[in-house]
């Protein structure tokens, strides 16, 4: 169930990963706890293998499409 997002597009988290490894380009891993389901970033970069790049308040996260899912315009 792979989705199509765009770089500019709000989404939100509808599960954690093990771990989140950052967008840096020295990337890190953090635990999950950094960020909360329901938390609202935007994509900024497309990365291989269902990877996106998506900047949040407290840092860039490379998460995989089945974590993300499009904000509706009713919820911002």
């Amino acid at each position: 169930m792979s989705q199509k997002f765009n770089i500019g597009t709000n989404v939100q988290i509808i599960a954690l990963p093990t771990y989140l490894k950052t967008a840096d380009p020295m990337p890190m891993l953090r635990s999950p706890s950094v960020l909360e389901l329901g938390s609202i970033g935007v994509i900024i970069d497309r990365q291989p293998g269902n990877y996106w790049a998506v900047k949040f308040s407290q840092g860039a996260f490379l998460l995989e499409d089945r974590y993300l899912d499009l904000v509706s315009s009713e919820s911002t």
